[in-house]
Parts: structure tokens; C-alpha cells; sequence
């Protein structure tokens, strides 16, 4: 062969590229349902060189010239890998946008709490919530926690995740804070996931601290030793009646700005307090949660080009009612992602589980959510490799499905739907 190749994936099923338009913006409306625009039928191949997605055509024709050799098994020739794909579809990498992936101890006990009808401020009043896992965070070491980390990184892949923005927020410490963000660039430059940092140190008040004192702690020492560490991208803060104002909020977020780190928050997630219309007037890349925000607060947000980022599996696990306005965003052209929330009292790293609340318990589109998974949320990314489509020359992160249709990445939330995974090229996952 002339050129230096990489892996051949024949005879597709449907192929979700996710290319129509600008890719570094997300699609909204009517788009996100345009499966003749994003989708490719059946009987398409992709040619992979490197890290990245080379030729995207014909299976027959690609066949012909790269694999002529090819007798119909997985296998490789020279620097050449051929995946049969049999048929089934195939769909961008997923990006999960928001989750707390490094976190030590176990809150399992307050389930019983919450269905004897304590609300999660009165828990986390009690003793529990954040402030316990907290403590158990801060006694572990870095290599504990890369280890923990390692493990869950691991298993959001086997699902198909490819990317996963983390936030510290369980140290509440600078120390510990750091240890967490450091644990990230490890399990980052080991693991086989994209994993992007946030500094959530903004995530409560510490018990013991008076509130003024860590919020003075959060600007003029741990933001500079954050900034200084170099590894967080972003900084988030979790503005909510109880926790933090949004002047608070506002203060921490323009602090973080003239360190040039951007902002990612978590806002109305209880009740609307004008957070994400804070969010859009800060500019932050994303307002997460939005649960209660009003119609105009998402209005703000989609003329200021903050992603609304609904998280559903907080939601679910807290028993409450699945009402998240995911169409309406559709009908207002707002843009939208979906991610896992995944934290101590979320234990869920799978994002077609996610998508499967979004269509089963909100009637989203399928293929709507798969948008929301891929292409949208990793617009949020500032990351120009990170696309979240399939598109010549851009990064090569990919799944095959069980399903011949890319619906059926969310229709089975008691069964794996992956079939295989790959990652920058490389095929990391595999249950072929």
C-alpha cells in the first residue's frame, strides 16, 4: 500500500456522522432531527489513518483498494486492520460532559433518608451528602484515587463513552483539591479515555469553616494554586439556594476568568434562581442541571452560547418526577447536551442508560439524544479534535451497535448496546 493505514471497518449499517453544518457548533431544532442530513444509509465503510477518520465511502469500493486480500474475518495485513461490521450501525464516541468521577466512601444508607422524606438539604444537614463523602476523599492517597478513577474511566468506555469531563470538589481543600485534579492528569495520560478536568472547589462549605473565610480561601488561594497546577480546564460552581449565591457565584466565576479558565456551573437544579441566566451573562461554556430555569433564562442562554446541559439520572435516583423540558428546547432551537451526573449518589456511568430515560420517560427523538451525547456536548469542549461526529480528518472516536439502526444505542438499558469501541484510532473495546 501507498500510505500508512490503520483500521478498515466494512459493510456498516447506518452511520450516524453528525456532519451537517459547522461541526464546531451544535446542532438545535429541527436539526438535530435531520437524520438525512447526519445520517449515512447501510453499506458504507471508514477508512481510520492514525488518529484520525480518512475516508468515509462506498464498503465495496474501499475494500477493493485498501484490503483486495480481505477473505471476510477481523483481521490485519501490514499496518492494516479490517472490522467486519456485519451490518450493524455505527455512531460517534460519546461525550459525557459533566460527571464527579473521583470521590471516596459510600452513601448507599441515604436512600432510606430520602424515602422517608428527607430532602437533600436536609441530609447533607444531617451529616451527609457531600460533606461525608468529603471526608472520606481527603484520606485517600493519589494512588488510591487514580485507582478508583482508573476503574470507573474503564467501565464508562465499555458503554461507549469516549470523553469524560471530571470535577474535583470533594476535598474542599487546597491540598486535596490538587490531589484530585493531579489523579485526573494521570488516569488522562494512562487511561484509554479523554478525561478533562473542572475545579469544582465552589461544591459546598467545608464544616468547620466559616463561609466568608473559604469563600476568601477559594479566590486568593486556591483558584491562583489551581491556575498555577495548570491541569483544570475549566471552573464550576454549585449555584443553589443553599450552597452557593449567585453573587458568590458571579464573584468566583470573574475571579477564575482573569486566570483564564472558563466556566461550567451547576444552577436551577432545585429551583430557579436565575442561575442560568447568571451563566449566560458570565459566558459559561455550559449551565448544568437547569432542571427549573425559566423560559427566559434558556432564551439568554441560547443567545449567549451557553450549552444547557440536562443531567436525568440525578432525577431518577432521587425518585422524582422525569420532567425535563427537552422538547421544548427542540421547538425554542436551544441547544442541549445530556450527560451522566455520575457522583456518590448517581452511580450511573452509562450514557445510553441516559439517553433511554430522555426517550423513554421525555419522548426525545433517538437519534435527538444521540446528538445531545456526541456532537453537542462536545462543542462545549474547546477541543478542536473533539467533534463528536464522524467526518473526514477529525479525530477518530467511534462505536459499532448491536443495532442495523443508530436508535439502538439507548433502546437497551438492561444490556450493553456496544458492540465495539475505538478510540483515536485505536480499538479498545471490543465484543465482537
Amino acid at each position: 500500500m501507498s500510505r500508512r493505514m490503520g483500521v478498515l471497518i466494512v459493510n456498516c449499517g447506518e452511520v450516524a456522522h453528525m456532519g451537517s453544518g459547522r461541526t464546531t457548533q451544535p446542532l438545535v431544532g429541527a436539526a438535530m432531527l435531520d437524520r438525512e442530513a447526519n445520517i449515512l444509509p447501510a453499506g458504507h465503510g471508514i477508512v481510520i489513518q492514525d488518529t484520525k477518520f480518512d475516508i468515509i465511502g462506498d464498503s465495496e469500493s474501499l475494500q477493493s483498494e485498501f484490503a483486495p486480500w480481505w477473505d471476510g474475518s477481523d483481521q490485519k495485513s501490514g499496518d492494516l486492520r479490517v472490522v467486519d461490521a456485519k451490518g450493524k450501525a455505527i455512531i460517534p464516541g460519546i461525550v459525557d460532559c459533566h460527571t464527579h468521577l473521583l470521590w471516596g466512601g459510600d452513601r448507599s444508607s441515604e436512600m432510606r433518608l430520602r424515602q422517608a422524606g428527607m430532602t437533600y438539604r436536609q441530609i447533607a444537614e444531617a451529616g451527609g451528602g457531600i460533606a461525608k463523602t468529603v471526608q472520606s476523599t481527603r484520606s485517600m492517597s493519589l494512588d488510591d484515587l487514580c485507582r478508583i478513577g482508573m476503574v470507573r474511566a474503564n467501565q464508562a468506555v465499555l458503554t461507549g463513552t469516549t470523553v469524560i469531563e471530571a470535577k474535583s470538589g470533594y476535598g474542599l481543600e487546597i491540598d486535596a483539591e490538587l490531589r484530585l485534579l493531579e489523579a485526573m492528569k494521570v488516569i488522562n495520560n494512562s487511561s484509554i479515555v479523554n478525561l478533562l478536568p473542572t475545579w469544582l472547589g465552589a461544591h459546598d462549605f467545608p464544616h468547620g469553616r466559616q463561609r466568608s473565610e473559604y469563600l476568601e480561601e477559594l479566590v486568593s488561594s486556591q483558584l491562583p494554586a489551581v491556575a498555577e497546577q495548570g491541569i483544570a480546564k475549566w471552573v464550576d460552581v454549585f449555584c443553589e439556594e443553599g450552597w452557593y449565591t449567585n453573587d458568590e457565584t458571579e464573584n468566583i466565576v470573574r475571579a477564575s476568568t482573569e486566570h483564564g479558565m472558563p466556566s461550567r456551573l451547576h444552577v436551577d437544579e432545585f429551583e430557579d434562581s436565575g442561575g442560568l441566566a447568571l451563566a449566560a451573562e458570565l459566558g459559561s461554556v455550559s449551565g448544568d442541571h437547569v432542571a427549573k430555569s425559566s423560559v427566559e433564562s434558556r432564551q439568554a442562554a441560547s443567545d449567549n452560547g451557553t450549552m444547557q446541559t440536562f443531567l436525568p439520572g440525578t432525577p431518577y435516583v432521587l425518585g422524582k418526577h422525569l420532567d425535563l423540558p427537552l422538547n421544548q428546547c427542540i421547538e425554542n432551537n436551544w441547544a442541549f447536551s445530556l450527560a451522566t451526573d455520575y457522583n456518590p449518589n448517581c452511580r450511573i456511568l452509562s450514557m445510553p442508560f441516559i439517553g433511554n430515560l430522555a426517550t423513554t420517560r421525555m419522548g426525545l427523538d433517538p437519534f435527538a439524544a444521540l446528538v445531545a451525547a456526541t456532537r453537542n456536548p462536545s462543542t462545549t469542549l474547546d477541543d478542536p479534535s473533539i467533534t463528536g461526529t464522524i467526518v473526514e480528518s477529525c479525530r477518530a472516536d467511534l462505536n459499532i451497535l448491536w443495532s442495523q439502526s443508530v436508535d439502538g444505542w439507548c433502546q437497551t438499558p438492561g444490556e450493553n448496546p456496544i458492540v465495539a469501541t475505538i478510540i483515536g484510532g485505536s480499538i479498545v473495546n471490543s465484543n465482537k
